[in-house]
């Protein structure tokens, strides 16, 4: 894949409210990287070289840790509205940018690595990557990341509400799926028992 034609776009502007903190800024060891960390690096792992964060709730700390790993960092104002604005938010970052898709990544899936977006970025063809729509799949069910191309970004935009994200828009425009159940189970993390 040419460079700069996918853009790495990471959620990251939750409070964590279950998890009793932002888990963006997570870790799994004690002197591990946080989990924003972990995620802009398994995407530079993958090829991605162009990363956006969203940050929102504890903005300055994730920030510093996303901006740590090289990613670019942009700020949700009303990230407390759900996942929609996190998104409206990073696509709206892309808009101005070459990338012709943005690889979709939640900050709270800490067994997706690098080869679950390898696999999804070797699923498409360069020429498709403005009109692709694909998702990795674990066992056959739908999970992240998704590979959106430019051309669908404003619908996703507008579908983006609440704490559903685009899941409107997906469920009437179903991406094609990239079975990743042999890399990784693709579960988030939402208590502190699931760690």
């Amino acid at each position: 894949m040419v460079e700069g034609e996918v853009a790495g776009l990471v959620l990251a502007a939750g409070a964590g409210r279950r998890m009793g903190g932002p888990k963006a800024l997570l870790r799994l060891s004690p002197t591990g990287p946080s989990l924003v960390e972990t995620a802009v690096t398994r995407l530079r792992e993958a090829g991605v070289t162009q990363i956006h964060v969203v940050v929102g709730h504890s903005a300055a700390s994730v920030r510093q840790r996303a901006e740590r790993v090289g990613a670019v960092v942009v700020e949700a104002e009303d990230w407390d509205e759900g996942m929609g604005a996190s998104l409206r938010c990073g696509l709206d970052a892309l808009e101005p940018t070459d990338a012709a898709a943005a690889l979709l990544m939640l900050v709270d899936l800490p067994d997706v690595g690098s080869d679950v977006h390898a696999r999804l970025l070797g699923a498409v063809e360069d020429e498709e990557l403005r009109v692709v729509l694909a998702r990795a799949a674990y066992d056959g069910r739908a999970g992240h990341p998704v590979l959106v191309g430019r051309d669908h970004w404003r619908l996703v935009r507008s579908h983006a509400v609440g704490d559903q994200g685009a899941r409107g828009y997906f469920d009437a425009n179903a991406p094609e799926l990239v079975e990743c159940g042999d890399l990784a189970t693709g579960r988030d993390i939402d208590r502190p028992g699931d760690i």
